[in-house]
């Protein structure tokens, strides 16, 4: 599972390089970060919705969705999935209110 997000990953970085008239994530890079924000909050509405009407094939294409642009994201920020990895690692073994907590008193 993780070597097609890995993959994902590579392409993504190696697509930002393109001419935006030829890959979709050179478009969004070259429509700035608040544009590539705003996509990934309309998938996760997107998400929300076929998860409240109960349609996993509508959730299982939004979900790749979410991720994708999420991706993209991290992208932009020169962030990884091993950097989201390692800070669920972090948090392993911390009930997700002690994890709540510990941000709020930060």
């Amino acid at each position: 599972m993780n070597d097609i997000l890995e993959s994902l990953e590579r392409t993504i970085r190696e697509r930002r390089k393109a001419e935006p008239d030829t890959s979709y994530v050179a478009s969004l890079r070259a429509k700035g970060r608040a544009k590539m924000a705003e996509k990934l909050g309309e998938e996760a509405v997107e998400a929300v919705i076929a998860a409240v009407q109960d349609d996993k094939a509508a959730m299982t294409g939004e979900a790749a969705d979410l991720l994708f642009h999420l991706m993209v994201l991290l992208a932009d920020m020169d962030l990884s999935l091993e950097d989201v990895t390692g800070e669920l690692a972090r948090r392993e073994g911390l009930s997700g209110l002690e994890e709540k907590a510990a941000r709020g008193a930060s």
